[in-house]
């Protein structure tokens, strides 16, 4: 008994020597917001779907503040520590988030919050550029290589081997996702990776078989 009665002063001690002073909680919130107003301007350069969700950039750059305060409290104090612990094991977030790279900005908010608050400001300035850096590059591979939707309507589907043979000359890739057979004509609706939309659009309107088609760029759940 000795013994855990030891280790339990010990841990309660730990907690009670760290005081937050306002020079401290001043100079981890000036920290903690250059980097969720850095964070803030990364997103909005490397976002890469069509829709700029606004709300979700605001909501990333101040998370950062809560969670920095929230570790000082952890460090100064055991009682709050647990009760902290409780108190997020029954929050529940219903929103969903759809796109992945959102996950990463979540995360790296999270990261700035958890950092800053242990003063580890080295760490979040050089993991904020290293990821910034990462974001960047892997942004600009392939970046002119969009995905599309082509509704097509022909008078047969005869014609079939006519758009092929077009999307095979200026796509990357190309499926067929359905055929839909109508008194008036075949339609067709293709999923096609390319860059040359608008040369491709060029084509297919000189094609005398094709009566109609619509072209239209879409990322992930946009669709434009």
């Amino acid at each position: 008994m000795g013994l855990i009665q030891g280790i339990i002063n010990h841990i309660s001690n730990s907690f009670q020597n760290q005081e937050v002073t306002t020079s401290m909680l001043l100079s981890v919130l000036l920290i903690v917001g250059i980097l969720a107003l850095y964070e803030f301007i990364v997103y909005q350069a490397v976002l890469h779907r069509s829709l700029y969700n606004k709300a979700f950039n605001i909501s990333i750059a101040v998370l950062p503040f809560f969670i920095s305060t929230i570790i000082m409290c952890l460090q100064s104090n055991l009682v709050i520590t647990l009760g902290t612990i409780g108190a997020l094991a029954i929050i529940r977030f219903r929103t969903a988030v759809k796109d992945p790279v959102d996950l990463i900005f979540i995360l790296w908010a999270i990261h700035i919050g958890i950092t800053c608050g242990c003063q580890l400001y080295e760490m979040a300035i050089v993991t904020s550029l290293v990821a910034t850096i990462v974001l960047v590059i892997l942004n600009h591979i392939n970046k002119n290589m969009k995905s599309h939707i082509l509704v097509v309507h022909c008078k047969s589907v005869e014609n079939e081997p006519l758009m092929k043979g077009l999307l095979e000359k200026y796509t990357k890739r190309y499926r067929v996702k359905s055929r839909n057979h109508t008194e008036k004509g075949m339609d067709y609706v293709f999923e096609i990776t390319t860059k040359e939309a608008a040369v491709l659009a060029g084509e297919m309107e000189k094609a005398k078989d094709i009566e109609r088609f619509s072209l239209m760029e879409y990322d992930s759940d946009d669709i434009l």
